[in-house]
């Protein structure tokens, strides 16, 4: 044996043992498919057994219809009553079949249609719950995009098991029946179905392997789609005349995918079509013996009728189950997907509401303390911040500058659990925040972003995100959209609060980037919560703009901590105390006046800022 072959034995013995590995995903997914609708299931699968006999009792009532007119060839005569009785019930036995049938794939759509919904929501809800880290990770990304495609594209495997089922069950009955009269000719027809259910696990499993290799190419396409549809991107598209080299891309991935896909697909039309007709051989082998056997009296002529049909449909049935069982097993394999996803666990616990963390009772005010914090990204060897000390005393309004990339934001993250630090701690009134369970610290803080969402929701909503049990409450959304602003341009919309935003549905009004600021500062007013975070959320609007929604927001916040993260000097200034960070440290701290009069890096900043205004 030479060696290359001696690799491609051990490869293929490799992919065998995956193959049957895979089936160990089986009681997860009849548990996924079951609490999808067990109603449905317990349907479908009394209507498949039912199914599955008919056709069994169908042969066998052709067998003494056949044989009772062959016996009255040379006597010709009327129908007898035995003879109405037969063709009656093998009318019911058909009629049976066909209702059957059409509730079988009434069962099938349904159940395929509640397992989509069962797993997008298992998807949705487990994702929600990871780490911001976890989504920065590309790794995590296809795993995320494999699992997300398992609610579409697994619904296929519903049928092919509930199908496994049904021909089981038939193969077993036409087996006894056809094993008892000629058990040599099923064995015969079995030998030479086989070959054709190894060529089919081969093939099955070459696409599986293919498809997991070329998902990172299927997020690009996505993302290249994205480009070409979204209206956050289409105006730099058309304007840097981007559309003819993002098609090119596109057609270059695309013909890539094609070219892989269709060499296997070519391997397994080949494959396949000679071992079909290998399998063929052995049925007419068997058909010849059969009818040979008939000529010569060994068998009547209904047996040879029932024989026949029983042979055809146990090498149909065969051959239907080994290329399912290749089939499911496949389809096990790009489930283990979802089941890994699912196994996939938060960081340190983080990013998963009512974690086991003991509940506190409510702590005396003590405010924030930030003790020795470094963070770096994971996977990342730069150190974003470096060993960070400061408190913030409750009612405190504190500003954070320094240049873009200094760790502004970071900083909040980490506030927040969103990241967790690499060294140090944080404390909030004077516990460790990681002793608080995760929804009780989100509850304490409302951060507004720079990079905000805009929900293609009502306006209502929209405000509600903030705190999304008062979505009823229309007299604190009204007042939450009074006090950011917003209140000016919801009065302008055709249907005010109740006005669908964004242009992704019909009847959707798109706004401007600053009133879409508006809104998300609305948010924060109406989440009242116990430490305010601001990070740019107004770099949109004007400097006065900006100044009078600051000084808003302010007031309101009189008996909070406030933390504002902001370019403009003209604001920073309502801040009890001035935070400076460069290099991920803080370099500089104090008030607006002192830091101006210390000379250093804020004034430097603030020199710049100002010469702009001169």
């Amino acid at each position: 044996m030479n060696l290359s072959l001696g690799i491609q034995i051990r490869t293929e013995w490799a992919n065998w043992r995956h193959r049957l590995a895979a089936f160990g995903s089986l009681p997860a997914a009849v548990r996924l498919i079951w609490d999808a609708s067990p109603r449905l299931v317990c349907s479908d699968l009394i209507l498949r057994v039912v199914s599955a006999v008919v056709p069994v009792a169908s042969l066998w009532v052709a067998k003494l219809i056949i044989d009772r007119v062959a016996g009255a060839a040379g006597h010709p005569g009327g129908m007898t009553k035995t003879l109405w009785v037969l063709v009656g019930v093998e009318f019911v036995l058909a009629t049976l079949l066909t209702l059957c049938s059409r509730a079988v794939d009434f069962c099938e759509t349904r159940i395929a249609e509640e397992f989509s919904r069962e797993v997008s929501q298992k998807v949705i809800r487990h994702a929600t719950r990871m780490d911001l880290a976890r989504f920065e990770d590309a790794g995590f990304q296809d795993l995320l995009e494999r699992a997300r495609l398992q609610a579409t594209d697994r619904a296929d495997m519903l049928g092919d098991m509930g199908r496994f089922i049904q021909q089981t069950i038939a193969l077993l009955t036409l087996s006894v029946a056809a094993a008892a009269l000629s058990p040599w000719l099923l064995l015969l027809v079995v030998c030479c179905v086989f070959p054709t259910f190894l060529a089919e696990s081969h093939y099955a499993f070459a696409n599986y392997s293919l498809s997991h290799e070329l998902t990172p190419q299927r997020r690009e396409l996505d993302y290249l789609r994205q480009l070409c549809t979204s209206s956050a991107s289409i105006k730099e598209v058309k304007l840097y005349q981007l559309a003819d080299f993002l098609e090119q891309r596109f057609i270059k991935i695309t013909r890539g995918l094609i070219r892989r896909t269709a060499r296997v697909a070519r391997r397994r039309l080949v494959a396949g079509s000679i071992f079909a007709v290998i399998g063929s051989i052995g049925y007419y082998a068997a058909y010849a013996i059969l009818v040979g056997s008939a000529m010569r009296g060994g068998i009547t002529v209904g047996t040879l009728t029932f024989l026949t049909g029983a042979l055809l449909s146990s090498s149909a049935s065969i051959q239907v189950l080994l290329s399912l069982s290749s089939k499911i097993a496949d389809q096990f394999l790009f489930l283990s997907d979802l089941f890994v996803f699912l196994d996939v666990k938060p960081a340190a616990g983080i990013g998963e509401p009512g974690s086991s963390n003991a509940s506190m009772e409510a702590p005396q005010p003590d405010g924030i303390e930030f003790r020795d914090v470094s963070f770096s990204y994971p996977g990342s060897e730069r150190t974003v911040l470096r060993n960070v000390s400061f408190k913030i005393a409750p009612k405190e309004r504190i500003a954070l500058v320094g240049a873009n990339g200094q760790g502004k934001t970071t900083l909040v993250k980490l506030l927040a659990r969103l990241y967790e630090p690499t060294t140090g701690a944080i404390f909030l009134d004077g516990r460790d925040i990681r002793e608080y369970k995760l929804d009780e610290l989100w509850e304490r803080i409302g951060v507004i972003f720079q990079d905000f969402g805009r929900y293609e929701m009502t306006a209502s909503e929209n405000i509600a995100i903030g705190r999304i049990a008062e979505r009823g409450n229309g007299d604190r959304l009204r007042e939450a959209a009074r006090a950011s602003g917003a209140d000016e341009t919801l009065a302008k919309l055709p249907n005010g609060f109740d006005q669908l935003l964004g242009r992704r549905f019909e009847g959707g009004v798109d706004l401007s980037g600053g009133e879409w600021q508006r809104l998300a500062i609305a948010r924060a007013y109406l989440r009242r919560a116990g430490i305010l975070v601001l990070d740019e959320p107004t770099a949109a609007l004007d400097a006065k703009a900006e100044h009078e929604v600051y000084n808003r927001f302010a007031d309101l916040a009189t008996d909070h901590i406030v933390l504002l993260i902001s370019h403009r000097f003209s604001t920073v200034r309502i801040a009890d105390r001035i935070l400076v960070l460069d290099d991920g440290e803080i370099r500089e701290e104090g008030t607006h006046d002192d830091l101006v009069a210390r000379g250093g890096l804020y004034a430097d900043m603030f020199e710049l800022q100002a010469a702009n205004y001169r």
